[in-house]
Protein backbone atom coordinates (compact mmCIF):
# COMPACT_ATOMS: atom_id res chain seq x y z
CA UNK A 1 0.00 0.00 0.00
CA UNK A 2 1.28 3.46 -0.86
CA UNK A 3 2.56 5.70 1.93
CA UNK A 4 2.01 8.84 -0.16
CA UNK A 5 -0.90 11.17 0.52
CA UNK A 6 -4.01 10.15 -1.43
CA UNK A 7 -7.31 11.92 -1.89
CA UNK A 8 -10.33 12.60 -4.06
CA UNK A 9 -10.25 14.28 -7.45
CA UNK A 10 -11.76 17.37 -5.80
CA UNK A 11 -8.96 17.48 -3.23
CA UNK A 12 -6.39 17.08 -6.01
CA UNK A 13 -7.92 19.99 -7.99
CA UNK A 14 -7.84 22.25 -4.94
CA UNK A 15 -4.21 21.40 -4.21
CA UNK A 16 -3.30 21.73 -7.88
CA UNK A 17 -4.84 25.20 -8.14
CA UNK A 18 -2.89 26.28 -5.06
CA UNK A 19 0.31 25.02 -6.65
CA UNK A 20 -0.62 26.65 -9.97
CA UNK A 21 -0.62 30.07 -8.34
CA UNK A 22 2.98 29.54 -7.23
CA UNK A 23 3.97 28.13 -10.63
CA UNK A 24 2.56 31.22 -12.34
CA UNK A 25 4.47 33.42 -9.92
CA UNK A 26 7.67 31.51 -10.74
CA UNK A 27 7.01 31.94 -14.46
CA UNK A 28 6.59 35.69 -14.07
CA UNK A 29 9.77 35.84 -12.00
CA UNK A 30 11.59 33.85 -14.69
CA UNK A 31 10.41 36.35 -17.31
CA UNK A 32 11.79 39.17 -15.17
CA UNK A 33 15.15 37.44 -14.87
CA UNK A 34 15.29 36.87 -18.64
CA UNK A 35 14.77 40.60 -19.17
CA UNK A 36 17.54 41.39 -16.68
CA UNK A 37 19.89 39.08 -18.59
CA UNK A 38 19.14 41.06 -21.75
CA UNK A 39 19.82 44.32 -19.92
CA UNK A 40 23.34 43.37 -18.83
CA UNK A 41 26.03 45.64 -20.31
CA UNK A 42 27.80 44.27 -23.36
CA UNK A 43 31.57 43.74 -23.16
CA UNK A 44 33.55 44.09 -26.36
CA UNK A 45 35.56 40.98 -27.29
CA UNK A 46 39.05 42.22 -28.07
CA UNK A 47 40.85 38.96 -28.87
CA UNK A 48 40.74 37.23 -32.24
CA UNK A 49 39.81 33.76 -31.00
CA UNK A 50 40.42 30.90 -33.42
CA UNK A 51 38.74 27.50 -33.50
CA UNK A 52 38.87 24.28 -35.49
CA UNK A 53 35.49 23.25 -36.89
CA UNK A 54 34.26 20.70 -39.41
CA UNK A 55 34.82 23.22 -42.19
CA UNK A 56 38.37 24.03 -41.00
CA UNK A 57 39.86 26.93 -39.07
CA UNK A 58 37.29 29.56 -38.09
CA UNK A 59 37.05 32.71 -36.01
CA UNK A 60 34.53 33.58 -33.31
CA UNK A 61 32.79 35.77 -35.90
CA UNK A 62 32.52 32.76 -38.23
CA UNK A 63 30.61 30.83 -35.57
CA UNK A 64 27.76 33.36 -35.98
CA UNK A 65 27.19 32.00 -39.52
CA UNK A 66 25.53 35.20 -40.66
CA UNK A 67 23.36 35.63 -37.54
CA UNK A 68 23.54 38.52 -35.10
CA UNK A 69 23.51 36.33 -31.97
CA UNK A 70 25.54 33.33 -30.86
CA UNK A 71 24.96 30.87 -28.03
CA UNK A 72 27.81 28.61 -26.93
CA UNK A 73 27.66 25.57 -24.69
CA UNK A 74 31.01 25.01 -22.98
CA UNK A 75 31.17 21.22 -23.20
CA UNK A 76 33.58 19.49 -20.81
CA UNK A 77 35.87 17.54 -23.11
CA UNK A 78 39.54 18.19 -22.40
CA UNK A 79 42.38 17.01 -24.63
CA UNK A 80 43.23 14.24 -22.14
CA UNK A 81 39.66 12.89 -21.84
CA UNK A 82 38.91 9.66 -23.68
CA UNK A 83 35.22 10.62 -23.98
CA UNK A 84 33.06 13.66 -23.32
CA UNK A 85 31.78 14.38 -19.82
CA UNK A 86 28.70 12.17 -19.26
CA UNK A 87 26.75 15.03 -17.70
CA UNK A 88 27.50 17.35 -20.62
CA UNK A 89 26.59 14.46 -22.92
CA UNK A 90 23.18 14.19 -21.27
CA UNK A 91 22.68 17.93 -21.64
CA UNK A 92 23.72 17.72 -25.29
CA UNK A 93 21.09 15.04 -25.92
CA UNK A 94 18.57 17.66 -24.84
CA UNK A 95 19.77 20.44 -27.12
CA UNK A 96 20.70 18.31 -30.12
CA UNK A 97 18.34 19.18 -32.94
CA UNK A 98 17.47 22.71 -31.80
CA UNK A 99 20.02 24.43 -34.04
CA UNK A 100 17.67 24.70 -37.01
CA UNK A 101 15.08 26.46 -34.87
CA UNK A 102 17.59 28.91 -33.40
CA UNK A 103 19.13 29.67 -36.78
CA UNK A 104 15.71 30.58 -38.11
CA UNK A 105 15.38 33.06 -35.28
CA UNK A 106 18.69 34.88 -35.92
CA UNK A 107 20.61 32.84 -33.30
CA UNK A 108 23.61 30.64 -34.08
CA UNK A 109 24.59 27.82 -31.75
CA UNK A 110 27.78 25.86 -31.18
CA UNK A 111 29.30 23.65 -28.54
CA UNK A 112 32.96 24.41 -27.81
CA UNK A 113 35.51 22.11 -26.15
CA UNK A 114 39.27 22.02 -25.75
CA UNK A 115 39.75 18.53 -27.19
CA UNK A 116 41.17 18.42 -30.74
CA UNK A 117 38.56 18.50 -33.49
CA UNK A 118 39.22 14.89 -34.58
CA UNK A 119 38.38 13.65 -31.10
CA UNK A 120 35.21 15.78 -31.01
CA UNK A 121 34.09 14.56 -34.42
CA UNK A 122 34.60 10.92 -33.49
CA UNK A 123 32.58 11.32 -30.29
CA UNK A 124 29.89 13.30 -32.11
CA UNK A 125 29.55 10.47 -34.62
CA UNK A 126 29.31 7.93 -31.80
CA UNK A 127 26.56 9.95 -30.11
CA UNK A 128 24.79 10.62 -33.45
CA UNK A 129 24.55 14.34 -32.77
CA UNK A 130 24.04 17.02 -35.42
CA UNK A 131 24.80 20.31 -33.61
CA UNK A 132 27.92 22.33 -34.58
CA UNK A 133 30.92 21.61 -32.35
CA UNK A 134 34.18 23.56 -32.47
CA UNK A 135 37.54 22.88 -30.86
CA UNK A 136 39.27 25.65 -28.94
CA UNK A 137 42.45 23.56 -28.62
CA UNK A 138 45.43 25.88 -28.13
CA UNK A 139 43.18 28.94 -27.68
CA UNK A 140 42.68 31.23 -24.67
CA UNK A 141 38.92 31.05 -25.18
CA UNK A 142 38.01 28.57 -22.43
CA UNK A 143 40.30 30.20 -19.90
CA UNK A 144 39.09 33.71 -20.70
CA UNK A 145 35.44 32.69 -20.30
CA UNK A 146 35.91 30.86 -17.03
CA UNK A 147 35.60 27.21 -18.04
CA UNK A 148 39.21 26.02 -17.98
CA UNK A 149 41.95 26.40 -15.39
CA UNK A 150 45.58 25.39 -15.11
CA UNK A 151 46.95 22.79 -12.72
CA UNK A 152 48.80 25.60 -10.94
CA UNK A 153 45.57 27.53 -10.41
CA UNK A 154 43.94 24.37 -9.14
CA UNK A 155 46.65 23.61 -6.61
CA UNK A 156 47.14 27.18 -5.39
CA UNK A 157 43.51 28.22 -5.04
CA UNK A 158 43.51 30.32 -8.19
CA UNK A 159 40.29 28.95 -9.65
CA UNK A 160 37.43 31.44 -9.79
CA UNK A 161 34.51 29.46 -11.22
CA UNK A 162 30.90 30.59 -11.21
CA UNK A 163 32.12 33.97 -9.92
CA UNK A 164 33.51 32.43 -6.72
CA UNK A 165 37.05 31.58 -5.65
CA UNK A 166 37.69 27.91 -4.89
CA UNK A 167 39.97 26.53 -2.21
CA UNK A 168 43.12 24.69 -3.36
CA UNK A 169 42.50 21.12 -4.44
CA UNK A 170 43.78 18.56 -1.93
CA UNK A 171 46.57 16.39 -3.35
CA UNK A 172 45.76 12.88 -4.58
CA UNK A 173 42.15 12.53 -3.38
CA UNK A 174 40.87 8.99 -2.85
CA UNK A 175 39.48 7.56 -6.05
CA UNK A 176 41.31 10.19 -8.07
CA UNK A 177 42.32 7.82 -10.83
CA UNK A 178 40.26 5.70 -13.16
CA UNK A 179 41.79 2.51 -11.76
CA UNK A 180 41.11 3.47 -8.13
CA UNK A 181 37.47 4.26 -8.81
CA UNK A 182 36.94 1.04 -10.74
CA UNK A 183 38.45 -0.96 -7.89
CA UNK A 184 36.59 0.81 -5.10
CA UNK A 185 33.36 1.34 -7.02
CA UNK A 186 31.71 3.74 -4.57
CA UNK A 187 33.66 6.98 -4.66
CA UNK A 188 32.32 10.51 -4.68
CA UNK A 189 30.36 11.53 -7.80
CA UNK A 190 33.18 13.64 -9.24
CA UNK A 191 35.53 10.64 -9.18
CA UNK A 192 32.93 8.52 -10.93
CA UNK A 193 32.39 11.18 -13.60
CA UNK A 194 36.14 11.56 -14.08
CA UNK A 195 36.47 7.81 -14.54
CA UNK A 196 33.62 7.83 -17.06
CA UNK A 197 35.55 10.49 -19.01
CA UNK A 198 38.66 8.31 -18.86
CA UNK A 199 40.75 10.62 -16.72
CA UNK A 200 41.60 11.55 -13.12
CA UNK A 201 39.75 14.00 -10.88
CA UNK A 202 42.34 16.76 -11.19
CA UNK A 203 42.40 16.70 -14.99
CA UNK A 204 38.64 16.28 -15.23
CA UNK A 205 37.81 19.25 -13.00
CA UNK A 206 40.15 21.69 -14.72
CA UNK A 207 37.50 21.86 -17.46
CA UNK A 208 34.06 23.14 -16.44
CA UNK A 209 30.60 23.47 -18.01
CA UNK A 210 28.88 26.70 -18.89
CA UNK A 211 26.79 28.70 -21.34
CA UNK A 212 27.89 31.96 -22.97
CA UNK A 213 26.09 34.40 -25.25
CA UNK A 214 27.50 36.86 -27.76
CA UNK A 215 26.12 39.48 -30.12
CA UNK A 216 27.53 40.82 -33.39
CA UNK A 217 26.60 44.49 -33.69
CA UNK A 218 27.91 46.72 -36.50
CA UNK A 219 30.83 44.36 -37.07
CA UNK A 220 31.84 44.23 -33.40
CA UNK A 221 31.46 41.13 -31.19
CA UNK A 222 30.29 41.63 -27.60
CA UNK A 223 30.05 39.13 -24.77
CA UNK A 224 26.60 39.51 -23.21
CA UNK A 225 26.06 36.67 -20.73
CA UNK A 226 27.59 33.58 -19.13
CA UNK A 227 26.25 31.05 -16.64
CA UNK A 228 27.94 28.15 -14.89
CA UNK A 229 27.44 25.22 -12.49
CA UNK A 230 23.76 24.91 -11.52
CA UNK A 231 23.08 27.95 -13.69
CA UNK A 232 23.29 25.50 -16.61
CA UNK A 233 20.71 23.18 -15.07
CA UNK A 234 17.75 24.92 -16.70
CA UNK A 235 18.93 23.70 -20.12
CA UNK A 236 19.44 20.12 -18.85
CA UNK A 237 16.19 18.85 -20.30
CA UNK A 238 16.25 15.56 -18.40
CA UNK A 239 15.84 17.37 -15.09
CA UNK A 240 13.01 19.55 -16.32
CA UNK A 241 11.04 16.37 -17.00
CA UNK A 242 12.07 14.63 -13.77
CA UNK A 243 10.90 17.65 -11.77
CA UNK A 244 7.42 16.87 -13.09
CA UNK A 245 7.57 13.11 -12.50
CA UNK A 246 5.75 11.62 -9.48
CA UNK A 247 8.97 10.79 -7.62
CA UNK A 248 10.94 13.82 -8.79
CA UNK A 249 14.68 13.45 -9.22
CA UNK A 250 14.86 10.56 -6.77
CA UNK A 251 18.64 10.43 -7.03
CA UNK A 252 21.37 8.54 -5.27
CA UNK A 253 24.73 9.30 -6.82
CA UNK A 254 25.49 9.31 -10.53
CA UNK A 255 22.73 7.24 -12.09
CA UNK A 256 22.82 8.59 -15.65
CA UNK A 257 24.97 7.25 -18.49
CA UNK A 258 25.67 8.24 -22.06
CA UNK A 259 22.63 7.26 -24.07
CA UNK A 260 24.46 4.35 -25.74
CA UNK A 261 25.65 2.91 -22.42
CA UNK A 262 22.39 1.99 -20.73
CA UNK A 263 21.91 -1.74 -20.39
CA UNK A 264 25.59 -2.52 -20.49
CA UNK A 265 26.97 -4.85 -17.83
Amino acid sequence: MTTHLTGTREAWIAARLDLLADEKDLTRRSDELALRRQQLPWVRVEKDYRFDAEEGGVSLADLFKGRSQLLIYHFMFGPDYTAGCPSCSSIADGFNGITVHLENHDVAFSAVSRAPIAKLQAYKARMQWSFPWASSFGSDFNGDFGVWFTEEQQQQGGIAYNFRREAPMPPSPAGSTVQEWQLRGSEAPVAQLAAMAGTDVGTYTRDRPGVSAFVLDDGVIYHTYSSYARGVESIWGMYQWLDRAPKGRNEQGIWWRRHDEYGRA
